[in-house]
Formats: C-alpha cells, structure tokens, sequence
C-alpha cells in the first residue's frame, strides 16, 4: 500500500466527471481502494475520491468513526456509527427528504479551509464495494453530509460551489470564532 499525493483544488483532475468502473473487484481496484484507505487515513480525513489521488474514476472511500472529534460537526452532528470504512464503487444517490441541513465541511484538496455547505439531510445510496457486492444504505445528517461531499468529486464539484454564502468560507484557524455557540 501507499500514500498517494492528494490534488488540490484547481488541479483539473477535480472539476472533471470521473468515469464509471468496469469491475469493481478488478485487482487494480482493490489496489487502489487499500491506496486511497491508508491515504485518507494518514491525512486524517472522513473520506477521499479518486479523483482526489489524481484517479479520474467513480471511487469513494469513507468513514465516520465515533471518536473522531473534527472542529464544527455540532453534537447532534457526532459521527454516525452506521457508517463504518466503506468503499463506494458507482455510487448513486437519492434523496429521500428535500428538506436541508447545513455545516461546516473541510476537505484533503482545500486545505486549511472550511465552508458552511446545506444539503439533504437524508439520502439513500447504492453502489459496490471492491468486491463486487452490493453497498446499500440509508443516511441523515453528518453521514449524508460526508456521502454527498465525496460523490460531488466524482462530477467535478468541490464543496465551495455548494456553497450559498461566501462570507462563511473561512480558514480553519478561524473556526472558533463561527461555530462557539453551536
């Protein structure tokens, strides 16, 4: 396994649609899910698409560990234990309430930036893991918020174009001034 270089934003690897997976248990696959693993793992972050490790494929990976603790996810927001490390081959999303909930999301290709982002708050999602099962689950809140932040990279779309107020696009350093009362 390695750690791949993470594309930051600008690069034209992240504003293209990725393509679709042929099979998803194809050795190269499985190599580059345990890649992108121990990549999102060392940059400590809750999840990584391909397109992220300059891989123009429909490959996610994510996680939402209990203990995890990230600046701005209220407590009501706290990691949901539904969603363990998951590999997300093809993944396609449907929502199931249009009603919106917003926070704050950060991300491996904006480094040292975080944005206020809203977006369904439940969704359902369907793909196949790097064996070629099925992955079919349902989400609310921060798990949904995570899902639909690392499949917009597969379309090319950075959290800052989700974004409705530009003046909540701030550096992380500055956090503590927006979210002390949440």
């Amino acid at each position: 396994m390695s750690i791949l270089k993470i594309a930051r934003m600008g690069h034209p690897v992240l504003a293209q649609r990725a393509d679709e997976v042929a099979n998803p248990a194809a050795p190269d696959i499985r190599r580059l899910v345990a890649d992108m693993v121990e990549t999102m793992i060392d940059a400590n972050g809750a999840g990584l698409a391909a397109p992220q490790v300059h891989v123009p494929l429909r490959v996610v990976v994510f996680q939402a560990p209990g203990e995890r603790t990230d600046a701005g996810v209220s407590e009501a927001e706290r990691f949901d234990h539904t969603a363990p490390l998951t590999v997300l081959i093809n993944p396609v999303i449907e929502i199931m309430d249009a009603a919106t909930e917003g926070g704050w999301e950060g991300c491996l290709s904006v480094p040292g930036l975080r944005g206020y982002v809203e977006g369904p708050g439940h969704i359902r999602y369907r793909g196949f893991d790097h064996e070629g099962n099925v992955v079919a689950r349902t989400a609310k809140g921060f798990h949904a918020r995570v899902v639909q932040h690392e499949c917009d990279h597969l379309d090319g779309i950075l959290y800052p174009q989700r974004m409705g107020d530009m003046t909540k696009f701030i550096f992380e350093s500055e956090a503590r001034h927006w979210m002390k009362d949440e």
